[in-house]
């Protein structure tokens, strides 16, 4: 799944796609790269980052996808929390809904989902970004997660959302401090209880920078954190995953080849 970011202020690409041409131009370079589904987000949901209206959202991404599904023959995800920015997205052409609240942010959202023929990825959420640090709170992390994924999963299933239609994401990053996430992706096969696919997002994070830098991470460029994404989803992508979330496609593919190459050459000793 390659991210593409039609905002400002994202975190690592902020304003780099906002204009439509430059927006195709990278879906271009993604899918030719292998990317399968191309993520579309309106609105940053980086720590601390400022919530924007309804309308500048669906500006934002309606478009973008009209033009990404009448150009390639690629899936396309709308990175939204909004009910109505989800319908009208899948409305638009998109096949799946990437909420990472989990239905949390919108009530609306499991009822729009239900009678919509799409796709939904349940993150696991506990508040909007500029809450999220004061709630990075567990005893144990992905024991918990995994129980508050379960809950939301139920809700969405009772309101009406077959399980087959539902894939979960940790939500690395969102309410997880660095010991926290990386606790997380050491214990993935954990969510396996929950008896879905699973989709990881660990492009380009807090904690990954931490692991470069841990004395200044904001300081760890974008291509540095791309390469150490590239490491650690190649290795993640050993286990059983659905998919996997990141901004750079080329450098990822070439990082699961080589584990893949390894790995066969392991198994013919």
């Amino acid at each position: 799944m390659g991210v593409l970011n039609v905002t400002p202020d994202s975190f690592s690409d902020g304003g780099e796609f906002l204009d439509p041409a430059s927006a195709l131009e990278q879906v271009s370079l993604m899918v030719g790269q292998g990317a399968q589904i191309i993520d579309v987000g309106g609105e940053s949901t980086r720590p601390g980052a400022q919530r924007i209206s309804l309308q500048d959202e669906q500006d934002r991404v309606l478009p973008v996808i009209e033009k990404i599904k009448a150009e390639f023959d690629v899936l396309v995800s709308i990175d939204t929390m909004n009910s109505k920015t989800a319908r009208r997205a899948v409305q638009a052409g998109a096949d799946i809904v990437n909420d990472i609240s989990g239905g949390l942010a919108d009530p609306q959202m499991f009822a729009s989902i239900q009678d919509l023929e799409c796709q939904y990825i349940l993150g696991h959420w506990r508040g909007h970004s500029d809450q999220m640090d004061s709630l990075a709170s567990y005893s144990d992390v992905a024991r918990e997660v995994v129980a508050e994924l379960a809950e939301q999963v139920s809700m969405a299933v009772a309101s009406g959302i077959s399980r087959d239609r539902i894939v979960v994401d940790p939500g690395l990053g969102f309410a997880k401090d660095i010991h926290h996430n990386w606790d997380l992706v050491n214990r993935l096969d954990e969510l396996e209880a929950l008896g879905l696919p699973v989709l990881v997002g660990a492009s380009r994070k807090r904690f990954l920078a931490h692991a470069l830098n841990a004395i200044d991470p904001a300081s760890v460029s974008m291509p540095r954190r791309d390469v150490a994404t590239a490491v650690l989803t190649a290795l993640l992508l050993q286990r059983k995953l659905w998919g996997v979330r990141v901004h750079e496609i080329q450098g990822t593919k070439d990082a699961i080849a080589v584990v893949a190459a390894l790995k066969a050459g392991q198994e013919e000793r």
